[in-house]
């Protein structure tokens, strides 16, 4: 996309980069986030056509940005119909925040003996609403399409470059934990940089 309707998203990565260089303090980076990637998912018209196609099969992860030094990453998830993630972990601070559709997430505790607990009920996030994770507050959950006849798309800010990140898969019988690495479903990112449209626009 080289157009300037992706202006929120290239707003939003240099408000992230600021906060990120102000602190390192995890309750400040949460509250703090979630107001930036309120405004940013507050509109839907910015988000880049090829990061906002479902799969027929599994849902989708596509980099929409990742910090230079790996400090965070932002993602943009896809669900179609029917689809969920395994239960999961992250093993940084998270901020998940609905676009488009709904999503339905289950959060686990493990327990001492490994086996895993669902707690609370489940919870429905819609459009311009927000969840977060962290080892501190929660990380593990199971996250599903909430909508049964259409895709639900969700906007994701990881403390890390979180496809690049080593993480956990659950067995939700027994709790045994497998190591995996998401990675991206594709190898491209959306150009943030290239405002030329848009001063070629401006009188001289």
């Amino acid at each position: 996309m080289q157009s300037e309707s992706i202006a929120p998203l290239r707003s939003f990565v240099i408000r992230m980069t600021q906060l990120i260089d102000a602190t390192s303090n995890e309750a400040r980076l949460l509250q703090e986030g979630k107001a930036l990637l309120r405004d940013l998912i507050s509109t839907d018209d910015w988000l880049p056509s090829f990061c906002a196609q479902p799969h027929a099969e599994h849902y989708q992860q596509y980099l929409l940005h990742a910090d230079p030094l790996e400090r965070f990453s932002i993602v943009s998830f896809v669900w179609g119909p029917g689809q969920k993630t395994p239960i999961h972990d992250h093993t940084t601070w998270g901020l998940i925040g609905v676009l488009r559709g709904a999503e339905q997430s289950v959060r686990y505790e493990r327990l001492a003996d490994g086996t895993l607990s669902i707690l609370g009920e489940p919870a429905i996030l819609r459009a311009g609403q927000i969840d977060a994770v962290s080892p501190s507050i929660g990380d593990i959950h199971m996250v599903s399409n909430a909508e049964q006849d259409m895709a639900s798309i969700s906007i994701h800010v990881y403390g890390a470059n979180i496809g690049a990140t080593p993480r956990h898969v659950f067995d939700p019988r027994s709790g045994q934990s497998k190591d995996f690495i998401s990675g991206y479903a594709a190898d491209i990112v959306p150009n943030l940089w290239d405002r030329s449209t848009a001063l070629r626009a401006q009188p001289t």
